[in-house]
């Protein structure tokens, strides 16, 4: 049977059987146009999919995990491996003089070694980046406005992340074809080292690769994406105002450049969330425009946030059927290093402990869950995350794909779910799980009697029969915590679904950058759909149909007013009295 679903990992098959298909398919779509239409309609989404997988084969034996499956636009994600995925390992093959990095020579013949091998027909399969919709999917880049140091403004006072600021990246490349190089060493050990400028002050050796996964594949050369910048990269001491490392984002499927920003504001008012605000970047004296600077989840966010630098910390990458919801999956340790990518260093009592949560969330009776997790897991902080994604709707988030979110355990051996990947927020569900259109008819789910969501009427109970959700099918189940829960919903939807409080944020935000992106030639949308995206709904034609974007202020009005219409909803009590009268039993 063939499967019709989005991808957003992407299903794949070598050439040859994918060509094979495509002439079976044609033929048989010949023989039934004159059938039922909505055959006709099944066999030709069925036949786009297999045209898709006929581009981006299967790696050959042996490389598979290298790289990722390519990653499709947004909103036609769909089954894919997932999980941890291995950068492919130059360093050691090519460092010639073991500095235990790659100069200028030794990345010139790491670089013509990548060339081979694919000219070969070796090595890991990479497709070509190809636009998303909107501006950045095709046609020449004019270069950007010329700008150096002197010509912007410092703010040597203002921490990394101060929202009112938007502080200029300067960064020198060694050589000229720096963007080719970067692609070149993508999802590679290989940092490519520039010259930073913040500030009026110079950090030599700073390394820098592309990162992001649809991010990076969707956006055409020339075009913004999102870069890793390693200030400890040579020096292990050199940091800007405390913080090593540096992740600017090319706002991918957000041309507001508002979601992820206001979504961890958010967050941050009830659980430990990354800090965010904008800068400017400058690459070889041409100006990249704005991006969103986003802290990195590393010692410098545990030490700003739980006041330690211990502690074990993992990133569950996202991925439709990463499998990365706390399922117990046996004592193997090898299965949950597969979903699970441990980001402090190796230690096999942090593995342990996981596999005990696991366990202990999954197998626990009802009863007996809330006291028998209350050591290990921060419930309160874990039921604040869930409503948090379940009102501000987060599309890449653990209620629909089970991954793309962050886990911490600090030194007491108390586990905490972070926020991640906060981009594809404050919209109506799409790709993986969500329908196409944001008001279209709501398929049936996998919740039993509850229907996927339709447009903005996510059901905040969504997920409650779902195992492979555990942190919502088990904790949910436990009386006192869904009610608790609930109060959160309640709660985060009263103060933070209010057009009132939203629209003089996303103004102030917006009125910082405007003029860079007014001036942007890398920008991957319109300044109109930047200006738009605040209150205006726009329908345009995709490759599957109409489209509609809701803008901001759609979203915030009518997921207000279904959420506090909600039975369930209605019917619950303040959150916080509930939680502090747990906490004192």
């Amino acid at each position: 049977m063939l499967s019709v679903a989005g991808f957003k990992g992407g299903c794949r098959m070598d050439g040859r059987e994918a060509s094979n298909n495509n002439r079976g398919g044609r033929s048989l779509m010949m023989r039934m146009l004159n059938q039922r239409s909505w055959l006709a309609v099944l066999l030709g989404t069925a036949l786009g999919t297999l045209n898709l997988n006929a581009q981006f084969p299967e790696p050959p034996p042996g490389r598979a995990g290298e790289f990722p499956p390519p990653e499709g636009r947004p909103g036609r994600g769909g089954p894919g491996p997932g999980g941890v995925q291995e950068d492919t390992k130059l360093v050691k093959q090519f460092d010639k003089d073991g500095d235990k990095r790659l100069n200028a020579v030794e990345r010139r013949a790491a670089r013509e070694f990548l060339e081979k091998e694919k000219a070969e027909g070796r090595g890991p399969r990479r497709p070509g980046p190809r636009g998303p919709f909107g501006e950045s999917s095709g046609g020449p880049v004019a270069a950007g406005p010329k700008i150096s140091p002197q010509e912007v403004k410092s703010f040597p006072g203002a921490s990394l992340y101060d929202t009112t600021v938007v502080r200029t990246f300067f960064l020198e490349f060694e050589n000229a074809d720096w963007e080719k190089e970067l692609t070149d060493f993508y999802r590679t050990d290989v940092e490519v080292p520039a010259k930073l400028t913040v500030d009026g002050k110079t950090y030599n050796e700073v390394g820098v690769h592309f990162r992001g996964a649809s991010s990076f594949f969707t956006v055409a050369e020339g075009r913004k994406r999102s870069l890793n910048l390693s200030l400890d990269f040579v020096d292990e001491k050199q940091n800007i105002g405390g913080y090593r490392t540096i992740n600017l984002l090319n706002s991918h499927t957000d041309p507001t450049f508002l979601r992820t920003i206001l979504y961890y504001d958010v967050a941050r008012d009830y659980i430990p969330t990354p800090k965010a605000n904008y800068a400017r970047v400058v690459i070889n004296g041409e100006s990249w425009g704005a991006y969103v600077n986003v802290q990195q989840f590393n010692k410098d966010f545990t030490r700003d946030f739980y006041k330690s630098t211990g502690g074990a910390r993992w990133k569950v990458p996202g991925s439709p059927r990463g499998r990365g919801g706390l399922t117990y999956l046996g004592d193997d340790v090898a299965a949950y290093k597969r979903i699970y990518e441990l980001k402090s260093k190796e230690d096999p009592k942090a593995w342990a402990a996981l596999i005990e949560l696991c366990k202990v969330l999954n197998e626990t009776p009802t009863n007996k869950l809330e006291a028998a997790l209350g050591l290990m897991l921060d419930i309160d902080g874990t039921l604040k995350f869930l409503a948090l994604e379940n009102v501000l709707i987060n599309s890449d988030g653990y209620w629909t794909r089970a991954s793309d979110y962050l886990l911490y355990r600090d030194e007491k051996g108390t586990f905490h779910l972070i926020p991640y990947d906060a981009n594809e927020t404050f919209r109506a569900p799409g790709g993986p799980g969500g329908p196409r259109r944001p008001d279209g008819d709501a398929p049936r789910g996998p919740e039993g009697d509850r229907p996927r969501p339709r447009g903005v009427e996510l059901d905040p109970l969504t997920g409650l029969d779902d195992q492979d959700k555990p942190l919502l099918s088990k904790l949910l189940a436990v009386p006192s915590l869904r009610s608790r829960y609930l109060g959160y919903v309640r709660e985060i939807a009263e103060k933070w679904l209010d057009w009132g409080r939203i629209e003089p944020l996303a103004k102030k935000y917006q009125a910082l950058i405007a003029d860079d992106v007014e001036k942007d030639t890398h920008k991957l949308y319109s300044v109109d759909a930047f200006r738009s995206g605040l209150t205006t709904d726009v329908e345009e034609q995709g490759g599957r149909g109409p489209r509609q974007t809701m803008s901001l202020k759609s979203f915030v009005e009518r997921r207000r007013e279904f959420l506090l219409n909600h039975l369930e909803v209605k019917k619950a009590g303040p959150a916080q009295a509930a939680a502090a009268t747990e906490s004192g039993r």
